[in-house]
This record gives structure tokens, sequence and C-alpha cells, in this order.
């Protein structure tokens, strides 16, 4: 089966841009156009306007993981149970909190200076499960949230059904305050469209190496050109050994997601006609859905340890998965009523922190959205170009206080412990798939 991301069909494609070919120079140079690095490419224009800069990725520029998320913009995660108030992880989940706020306080300054449309919805979204054993201490997380500025409140049985529409749900913390949604592909398709003519663009440029020459510049190598430049931004995240960063502390994850028709309005009036949400886990490998603002139903309910794509006969199998969770929350939806289904890769680390570096002269890098990438990569790709220029301040500060992503153990090790985590996650979730 075809791998079709449907916020991209949805979004349409900006005009191609060319293929990197013979040799280049830039002052600055931006490996991957998705939200981190079009976010960098915006800071340096305003920072450097003399500058040049060009930004080169292996595919369609804004297409790439970063189109292909949930569209959670996240300033609030869910606490776990020991970074509730009073205990040790709060000192640390509350300086995240604050990056995470800030970060989700970008996505709204980019959207308003750019006028990006992208059906961004101000509106929080929910911390839902089936089994209402998997949301434990509601009172500590609602006072927790509450403290570190976020609206929540708690919601369950026939209250909860009528703010999603389905009685799958049986409990659910509801957060805004700084959580929203919005449609990925429109956004990271605007950040592209809003660059300045200061910034080059090159797609379908796959970079093989980079190379140190003297005076301070680097060269990156591709297949048909190469591009000198003095500094290098690497905003890969999953894949950010293509450049050469072997030890970031990161790992690849691949997630598999079905986007509906939408509903017709006999059905629509059947769910109470609510108004579009988002519903995150409480359980890492447990379901992520939307209903969207034209009455589509989103699902991620699979996520696996690998980095090479999934065949079309591996994405079909996912696809089933899908099937059987969309019929848990609205049973009358078949498979023939998905019109999209994809995959996209994510960025994880062992602690939930990202990696965010100098990796040596010249190379900064980031990686490791942990799933957070919309609001993370808005945030992480300004201060990126900020710590390449130069320019400190305490968010970025903080920023790289909390970036240790902590110990990997080599490969083959690395594959089985990831293989048998997921396993038993998946168990853990297998109620709220």
């Amino acid at each position: 089966m075809n791998n079709e991301c449907g916020w991209i069909a949805q979004a349409g494609s900006a005009p191609a841009r060319d293929r990197l070919i013979g040799a280049q120079q830039a002052d600055w140079l931006i490996i991957g156009a998705g939200i981190t690095g079009l976010s960098a490419a915006h800071a340096l224009a305003q920072m450097h306007p003399q500058a040049r800069i060009v930004v080169v990725d292996r595919q369609r520029a804004a297409q790439g993981a970063s189109a292909r998320n949930s569209g959670f913009v996240v300033a609030h995660e869910h606490p776990a149970n020991d970074e509730l108030i009073g205990k040790s992880g709060f000192a640390g989940f509350e300086v995240d909190t604050t990056i995470s706020r800030a970060a989700s306080a970008e996505v709204r300054k980019v959207i308003a200076r750019h006028g990006i449309e992208c059906d961004f919805r101000d509106s929080g979204y929910f911390f839902a499960v089936s089994d209402p054993g998997k949301l434990t201490h509601i009172d500590e997380k609602l006072q927790t949230l509450r403290t570190l500025g976020a609206s929540a409140e708690f919601f369950e049985g026939e209250q909860l059904n009528q703010k999603l529409g389905t009685r799958h749900y049986r409990a659910a913390i509801w957060c805004g305050k700084g959580n929203a949604l919005l449609q990925p592909a429109k956004y990271v398709k605007g950040l592209l469209e809003a660059l300045p003519e200061a910034v080059t663009v090159y797609e379908n440029t796959d970079i093989t190496g980079l190379e140190r020459l003297g005076k301070g510049r680097l060269r990156a190598n591709g297949i048909d050109g190469s591009i000198e430049a003095k500094q290098v931004l690497i905003c890969l995240n999953a894949f950010v050994p293509r450049a050469g960063i072997q030890d970031s502390g990161t790992f690849a994850m691949e997630l598999s997601a079905s986007l509906t028709r939408p509903l017709s309005d006999e059905e629509f009036r059947n769910i109470g006609s609510v108004e579009p949400w988002g519903v995150l886990s409480t359980r890492p490998l447990g379901a992520t859905v939307r209903l969207t603002p034209d009455r589509r139903v989103m699902i991620r309910n699979t996520a696996e340890y690998r980095s090479r794509d999934l065949s079309g006969h591996e994405l079909a199998i996912r696809r089933q998965h899908h099937v059987v969770g969309l019929q848990r929350r609205f049973p009358w939806l078949t498979e023939q009523d998905i019109q999209y289904t994809w995959t996209g890769h994510l960025s994880a680390s062992r602690s939930g922190q990202p990696f965010f570096s100098r990796a040596e002269e010249g190379v900064y890098a980031v990686a490791g959205c942990n799933g957070s990438g919309v609001a993370r990569g808005t945030l992480w790709g300004r201060l990126l170009a900020e710590l390449a220029s130069g320019v400190g301040s305490p968010l970025l500060d903080s920023v790289m206080d909390r970036a240790q992503p902590g110990w990997l153990p080599p490969r083959p090790l690395l594959d089985i412990g990831a293989m048998f985590r997921m396993r038993v996650e998946a168990v853990r979730a297998k109620t709220e798939i």
C-alpha cells in the first residue's frame, strides 16, 4: 500500500526547489529542512541579514517527520508519579515545563509573525485512558499542573463522553493554557514559504559527510555537489548519524498513523457535535488520537524501534492496528473509511532529554524531541542559531543544562534492550491502543 501522509496531502506541496549541483559557498549551512532547521534559518536571517544561509534536505523540504507528527503543541506534559509536587523529580519537571511553555509560546509567535494558517487551536487536549487504573494520583497531578501554570480539570464517565463523543475513554485530565493543536504539515510548510530571500533551500540533496578545511571552514559533501561554510547546524533529529554524529545518545523510532474521511453530518450529530479534540495516552505506547476541525479521526497506535521505512506490506499490517483502535472508539468506522496511512520517525533518548550541543568547532546539533517536536523543534531552531552566533540567555542555559540524553549501550545490546522494552510497554498499553 502507498505511504501517503494525510497532513501533507491536505497542505499541498510548495513549489519545488533545486537539487544541489556543483560547488557552493555559504556563511551558514543548515542540514535538515524540518521545523528545527527552518526555525534556525529564520533566526539566522534575523541576526545576520547580510549572510548567505543555505538549507539542504535529502527529500522535499517541509515534508519529512516534521509534517508527519500528530500536531500537539506541548507546553505541559503529563507528570510522572515521581515528578509530582513534593517528589524527587519535581524540580526537574518544573524546569522542563518552563522550557516547554517557552517553546509553546514560540510557536504562537511564529504563527502570528508569518501569518501561518495551520488550523491552530489553543484549546488544550486530554490525557485520557480507557482503563482508569492507568490514570492515578489525580488530585496531585491537577495540583502539580496548576502550580506550573496550566489549566487542568478531571473528567470521567458521561461528562467525558460529552467532551469526546466516545465511551471508550473512562477517565481523563484536560490540560490547557499552553497546550494546543495544529495541522503539522501546514505549519512547517508555512515556515518554509515565509523564509526570507537570503535563505536558499536545496531539496533532494543527501549530505554524505562533513570535511574540515583550512581557516575554520567546513565542506558538506553531497552526491552531485558540495557546500563550504563557516558554521554548520545539524537539524536532523532522528538521523543525526547521517551527518557524522554517532554519540548523540538518541535513537530513531518509527511510528505509523491513519486519517479517516470526514464524518458525515449524521455521524457527527450522533457523537454529539463535539468540538475538535486531541488525546494523548498516559502510557508511552498508548494511542494518540485526534478529531480534527474537518471532522476526520487521526489515530497513531504503533511505535517501533527502527530507522528503516516500513514496506507497503508491513504498513498494511500496521493499518489493521489502526482499524482496531478506531473501532474501539467509533465502532462504525472500517478500513474503507481510512483515506491515508503513513509513517514518520521521531528521535528518542533514554532520559527523555535532548542532545543539544556544539559538537565540534563550527558544528552545532540538536536531536531527541521525544515526541514533542512541534514546540521543542521551533524553540530549538532559534536557540541553536543563537548558540552558534554566541548569543546567550537564561533559557538557552536551561536547555543546555537539561540536555543530558543519557548513556546508550553499543549495538547490538542497544537493539536487544530497546526491542525488549518496547514489547513490555506494548503489553502495558494494551488497553489503550
